[in-house]
C-alpha cells in the first residue's frame, strides 16, 4: 500500500535497519496507521527537544514503538511536566525515558505519585528523588506495597539504620527493582 511506504521510509531515515523496522511494526502494528506529519514527526521532534540525541531517539523508538502512538499533548508532555515538577530537568527526563521508555505509559497519579512521596517520606530531597528516578526510572512502575516497602523493611530488619537505607537507595536505586525472595534474600544468605 502506498500509504505505508512513507512511514517505513521515515523509520529507515531515522536510522532503523530492515530488522528494526520489522520489529517495531510487529510490536506496534498501529504504527502504520499513524499520521507522519501530525503524530510521528512531532513526537520525534519533541524527544529531540527534550534533549535526546538521534541515537537515543532511535533506541527509544526501537525498544518501545508504542510511544509513537501516544498523544503528545495529552500523554507525553504532561508526563514530562509531571517529572519536571518533581525536580527533574529535561535532560534527566530524557535520560530516564531512554533507560525505560515504558515510563511514559504510566498513569500520572497511578504508581508514580505515591512512590515519589514515599521516597520523600524516607528522607530524600527533590534532587535525590530526581537522581534516583534518572538512574532507575522503573522505580516509578514498582508497586509500593508489594515491592518498595517490603525491600526497605527487609533492609531495616537486616540491621540497617534509616540513614543507611536512605543512602543505599539514593546511591543504588536499582536495588528496589530486585526480587526480594529470588535475589536479595538468597544473596544476603549466601554472604552470611
Amino acid at each position: 500500500d502506498d500509504t505505508l511506504i512513507p512511514i517505513v521510509q521515515w523509520l529507515k531515515d531515522l536510522g532503523m535497519d530492515d530488522s528494526q523496522v520489522a520489529k517495531a511494526i510487529t510490536k506496534f502494528p498501529q504504527l502504520l496507521t499513524c499520521s507522519l506529519e501530525n503524530t510521528l514527526q512531532p513526537i520525534v521532534r519533541w524527544l529531540t527537544d527534550l534533549g535526546m540525541h538521534d541515537s537515543q531517539v532511535l533506541k527509544t523508538i526501537a525498544e518501545f514503538p508504542h510511544l509513537l502512538g501516544y498523544s503528545l499533548e495529552d500523554k507525553l508532555k504532561p508526563t514530562a511536566q509531571w517529572l519536571n515538577d518533581r525536580g527533574m530537568n529535561d535532560m534527566q527526563v530524557a535520560n530516564a525515558v531512554v533507560r525505560s521508555p515504558q515510563l511514559l505509559r504510566c498513569r500520572l497519579e497511578g504508581n508514580r505519585a505515591p512512590s515519589v512521596q514515599w521516597l520523600k517520606d524516607l528522607g530524600m530531597d527533590d534532587s535525590q528523588v530526581a537522581k534516583a528516578i534518572t538512574k532507575f526510572p522503573q522505580l516509578l512502575t514498582c508497586s509500593l506495597e508489594n515491592t518498595l516497602q517490603p525491600i526497605v523493611r527487609w533492609l531495616t530488619d537486616l540491621g540497617m539504620h534509616d540513614s543507611q537505607v536512605l543512602k543505599t537507595i539514593a546511591e543504588f536505586p536499582h536495588l528496589l527493582g530486585y526480587s526480594l525472595e529470588d535475589k536479595l534474600k538468597p544473596t544476603a544468605q549466601w554472604l552470611n
